[in-house]
C-alpha cells in the first residue's frame, strides 16, 4: 500500500441540543481557504476523500472538511429522524471551525444529506456536488429501483436489529484488518469495469483502506441507520433546495441508476447533470479535481 497524507487537523466537535453527542471530522489543505464540506457515503467515514483532492486543496490553498456522521468514527452514535436533521449537525461544526461560506459534496449516501444542508442554509452553501447521490424512496419525489428497493424492504428489520447486527461486523473488522485490502479486491472484481478500474488504482485502494481502517470500521450500525433514515420522508422536499446543485452520476451505475440522476436533476430548480460515460457508482471519485473545480466556478459567479 502506499503512503497516504494524514489529515492537517483531525477531532471531534460537540454537536446536539444538550451537547452531549460529537462529530468527528478531518481536516485537509488550508485553514484559512475556502471551504468544502466533503460528505461521505455508506458505508463510509471522515478520511473518505481522493488524494488528488487532497493535494488540490493543498496547492490552491482550500479547505476540505470530512465529517463522520453519528456512529461512524469519532461521531457518537446517534439516530436522525430524518435526513433534515443532519443539517443542524453541521452548521455547529461549521461554526466551531469559524467557516461561514462553504460548498457541501456528497457521494452516494452523503448526497441526502447534502441537499438536506443545501436546503437549510442556503445563505451559507454557495454550491452543492452531488456525487452518484440516492434518491428519495417515498412521498412525492420517489423513484423506484435501485440499491434502495432492497434498502426500503429491508428497513423495518434494520430499524430494530441494525446496531446489533452492525455491532458483530465491526468485532470482526476489527480484527480482521489482514483481510481488508483482499475484500477490497473482491468488491471490485464483482463490479463494472469503471469501479474495478479505479479500485486497481494504488492511491485509491489506499484511501478506503486509510478510511475503512480509521473509522468506517469502527461502528458498521452506521450504514444500517442510513438506510433506514433514506426510507423516510426526507424532512424536506427535493424542489425547496435553491442552492446551485451539480450532479456527477455514472450512466452504468450498479447501485444507483443513472435514471435517478435525471430525475433529481430534473426536480432541482438550479441543477446540471454531468453524466460519466462507461463509469458506475464510485467514478466521480477519479474527477474530484474537476468536481472541486466546478463549484468554485459556481462559487465565483455573481449570487
Amino acid at each position: 500500500m502506499i503512503d497516504i497524507d494524514r489529515p492537517k487537523i483531525e477531532g471531534s466537535v460537540s454537536v446536539g441540543a444538550d451537547g452531549r453527542r460529537r462529530i468527528g471530522f478531518a481536516e485537509f489543505g488550508s485553514a484559512t481557504g475556502r471551504a468544502l464540506f466533503w460528505l461521505h457515503g455508506t458505508p463510509g467515514a471522515r478520511r473518505q476523500i481522493p488524494t488528488e483532492a487532497r493535494a488540490f486543496a493543498a496547492e490552491h490553498g482550500l479547505r476540505i472538511i470530512g465529517l463522520d456522521r453519528p456512529g461512524v468514527g469519532s461521531s457518537t452514535p446517534y439516530r436522525y429522524r430524518s435526513v433534515a436533521e443532519f443539517s443542524l449537525d453541521l452548521e455547529i461544526v461549521a461554526d466551531a471551525l469559524g467557516i461561514d461560506e462553504f460548498a457541501v459534496i456528497g457521494l452516494s449516501g452523503g448526497g441526502p444529506y447534502a441537499l438536506g444542508v443545501a436546503r437549510a442554509f442556503p445563505d451559507r452553501v454557495v454550491a452543492a456536488g452531488i456525487l452518484g447521490g440516492v434518491a428519495p424512496t417515498v412521498g412525492p419525489d420517489a423513484t423506484p429501483g435501485g440499491a434502495m428497493r432492497l434498502g426500503r424492504a429491508a428497513a423495518p428489520v434494520l430499524d430494530v436489529a441494525g446496531a446489533p447486527i452492525g455491532k458483530v461486523v465491526s468485532s470482526v473488522l476489527g480484527v480482521a484488518r489482514p483481510i481488508a485490502d483482499p475484500a477490497i479486491s473482491i468488491y471490485g472484481r464483482f463490479s463494472p469495469q469503471g469501479d474495478r478500474e479505479l479500485l486497481s488504482r494504488p492511491e485509491f485502494r489506499a484511501m478506503f483502506l486509510d478510511d475503512l481502517l480509521h473509522g468506517g470500521s469502527r461502528r458498521m450500525e452506521a450504514p444500517f441507520a442510513d438506510i433506514v433514515v433514506f426510507s423516510r420522508d426526507w424532512g424536506f422536499r427535493v424542489p425547496e433546495v435553491t442552492v446551485p446543485v451539480r450532479w456527477w452520476h455514472g450512466d452504468r451505475d450498479h447501485i444507483i441508476p443513472h435514471a435517478h440522476g435525471e430525475h433529481m436533476v430534473a426536480l432541482l430548480p438550479d441543477a446540471k447533470l454531468f453524466t460519466m460515460h462507461g463509469e458506475s457508482h464510485l467514478g466521480a471519485l477519479g474527477l474530484s479535481v474537476d468536481i472541486i473545480t466546478e463549484l468554485l466556478t459556481v462559487w465565483d459567479q455573481p449570487r
